[in-house]
């Protein structure tokens, strides 16, 4: 059975996310764990076999096909509502193989001013040399976006929210300005996550995962992944894909999709805390703003309404300023007992990143305003840590400022 679905019953999210890709093509055992298939070839027997194989897309190379690649790929598929989902080495692989998959010498791409840092030095040092040109706009002014259309725009690409300052996207909106311009709509959906919002039943074509973060949710593997809904896009991905070497590593692919098994129970509670906790920051003296579409003083809290079902299901990530005091900042860092400081995000662990140091070092003065990346930003993702007890540390850690 390929898909965990039945003509005479039908099963919540929840119970599906446990069952979706276990099966494996040509495997007559049915373990209770789904095993890794930690090998670099398949046996094939004569050459009718050999021709069979290839034809009908079975596992032969690694760099090809894997089946802990597939089973990973099947559920997110799933969760995303897509036609079928490639794995990458990384969430960045994942991003700039479909860059190179669909873009030409000469093509324009449409991108939100509101990214990830290394997204926007792929584009603007990497992209770029292959004959790319790109506009930065802001898309929650979607005059702006259709303004930036030109005859030769192919993609345009943004996150949901955006990292590090939750700025939302409304997918709706930019996906009917991509599709009356033949563009595609590019969604990174890593800070949302499957669980919260699904970007391609809104009208995008491609959606991102970096699978490193929330769905994996326990900080010891790499991987990225595209989700498509047209399979000529999935084909031409995939070839890109397996002649670059961005296929995703077994051994992650095992490990994050033993993860996901847990995603649903991790990451509601995560958002939870992410909203309580960003509640209370924004009640807090010492605290400017805070970026979360949970706080009223977010500038687009009804488009958050929009797009979530709850503010209490948006994203276990959320940022705020505090004042640009770098010693003080050093001293709230080391008051604090539970949150810690960590390069990545989505773990069950509440970790801290500092944006200006990090992810967004290498983005212009220029462009780092635009995004709202200041000294006293700081970003916060949320783990699965008692709520009230996230509160009291932070609120306690505050105190340096007094």
């Amino acid at each position: 059975m390929e898909k965990f679905e039945f003509d005479d019953i039908s099963f919540s999210e929840d119970t599906r996310i446990l069952y979706e890709g276990h099966h494996v093509n040509g495997m007559d055992l049915a373990p209770e764990a789904f095993p890794l298939f930690m090998t670099s070839a398949f046996n094939m027997g004569n050459l009718d076999d050999v021709e069979h194989t290839y034809d009908t897309k079975g596992y032969t190379y690694i760099r090809t096909r894997n089946p802990n690649r597939k089973a990973l790929a099947d559920v997110l598929t799933y969760l995303e509502q897509g036609k079928d989902t490639l794995i990458f080495s990384s969430g960045m692989g994942a991003i700039t193989t479909t860059y190179f998959a669909l873009l030409q010498p000469g093509d324009h791409m449409i991108c939100n001013e509101n990214i990830y840092g290394e997204t926007f030095d792929a584009i603007t040092s990497l992209v770029k040399n292959y004959g790319v040109t790109t506009t930065f706009v802001p898309f929650d002014d979607l005059d702006a976006v259709k303004a930036a259309v030109q005859p030769n725009t192919k993609i345009l690409y943004t996150e949901v929210a955006s990292n590090p300052t939750d700025r939302l996207c409304d997918v709706g909106a930019i996906a009917e300005i991509a599709h009356e311009a033949g563009a595609l709509l590019m969604v990174d959906n890593t800070f949302t996550t499957p669980i919260c919002i699904k970007p391609l039943t809104l009208g995008a074509d491609i959606v991102i995962n970096s699978l490193t973060k929330f769905l994996n949710g326990h900080s010891d593997a790499l991987a990225g992944s595209i989700t498509v809904k047209d399979m000529a896009l999935f084909e031409k991905i995939h070839t890109v894909r397996m002649l670059t070497g961005t296929s995703g590593c077994p051994f992650a692919s095992f490990l994050i999709f033993r993860g996901i098994h847990t995603a649903e129970l991790r990451i509601k509670k995560q958002c939870e805390n992410a909203a309580k906790l960003a509640l209370a920051l924004a009640d807090n003296p010492h605290v400017s703003v805070v970026n979360h579409p949970a706080v009223s003083m977010h500038p687009q809290y009804d488009l958050g309404k929009k797009l979530f079902s709850s503010p209490y299901l948006a994203t276990g990530m959320f940022s705020f300023e505090m004042p640009d005091d770098r010693e003080k900042i050093n001293a709230f860092m080391d008051k604090l007992h539970i949150a810690h400081y960590a390069p990545t995000l989505g773990g069950i662990r509440t970790t801290l990143s500092y944006p200006l140091l990090s992810s967004h070092m290498h983005v212009p003065e220029e462009d780092r305003k635009k995004m709202h990346i200041t000294g006293g930003l700081m970003r916060v993702s949320t783990g699965i840590e008692d709520a009230d007890d996230l509160i009291k540390d932070f609120t306690n850690a505050l105190k340096v400022f007094d």
